[in-house]
């Protein structure tokens, strides 16, 4: 299999898949799963130069058939990406590559540390629940559910903006979302949480502003992706938005939890 990436320049290197080379097979040889590996590949493509600031990734569908993976590890792989800081992906136009950045990142404290755990687990319940969740609003959803949607958005536009807190905003949406069902049980859980369900108002490290100006703007547009499936009643895109947003979440907490165990490890003098 030919690598998506063979027009740009290579460079010498063990670690990115060669020619000819099947995820599968170097998936097979060890633990590390297929979006892993497919993350990876494109991290250190992007890391080492052989793509650079604005260049365009190739298509889902194009990842799919060269990589021989499901549509559901290539949008893993992307999240995982898009986590890191080093790719984003723009709705109707494709996934481009960021500027560097030279921040490694957030690191947690301890006690974040053992907190994050369960921030986990939660988004884990939500990407369950809420992924349902927005593919019925886009099946029911009423006029005065498109506007507390909307509602929500602008306030945490406006707050971000301002540089004040948008948690309470960040969970109104979500809110709004599961009013929309028409079940209120959706809406139940998610108030049984609260602002509990919003990772940076747990972990104060990964309320990442004033580390990195375009984190909120990018949860806001996740936001609006969700929104737009779920105006014009496309039910499966609103799923997949939803699911990307949340999946998003969980994996940049995961690599905060990677760079913070991994500044805690004794140095080997």
């Amino acid at each position: 299999m030919r690598s998506l990436t063979s027009e740009l320049p290579q460079a010498p290197t063990p670690s990115v898949l060669p020619e000819g080379a099947s995820l599968r097979s170097k998936a097979g040889r060890g633990s590390r799963n297929l979006a892993s590996l497919l993350s990876e590949e494109f991290g250190h493509k992007i890391r080492q130069g052989l793509l650079r600031e604005g260049d365009k990734l190739p298509t889902e569908s194009e990842l799919v058939r060269n990589y021989d993976v499901s549509r559901t590890v290539v949008r893993e792989a992307l999240s995982k990406l898009q986590a890191a800081g080093l790719v984003e992906t723009r709705h109707g136009i494709g996934t481009f590559v960021l500027p560097a950045q030279h921040n490694p990142g957030p690191v947690l404290s301890a006690h974040e540390l053992s907190e994050s755990v369960d921030v986990l687990a939660v988004l884990e319940l939500r990407i369950s629940l809420e992924t349902e969740a927005a593919g019925l609003a886009a099946q029911r959803r009423q006029p005065q559910d498109l506007e507390a949607m909307r509602a929500a958005l602008q306030a945490f536009e406006y707050h971000f903006a301002q540089g004040n807190d948008t948690v309470e905003h960040d969970l109104a949406f979500h809110l709004s979302i599961t009013q929309a069902t028409g079940n209120r049980y959706f809406r139940d859980i998610l108030e049984h949480f609260g602002t509990l369900l919003i990772p940076r108002n747990r972990i104060t490290s990964i309320h990442t502003s004033p580390r990195d100006p375009d984190y909120l703007r990018r949860v806001n547009r996740e936001h609006e992706e969700i929104f737009s499936a779920i105006e014009r009643q496309d039910a499966d895109s609103a799923r997949a938005a939803m699911r990307i947003h949340l999946t998003n979440s969980r994996e940049r907490l995961r690599l905060a939890q990677r760079l913070s165990q991994a500044a805690n490890l004794p140095s080997d003098t």
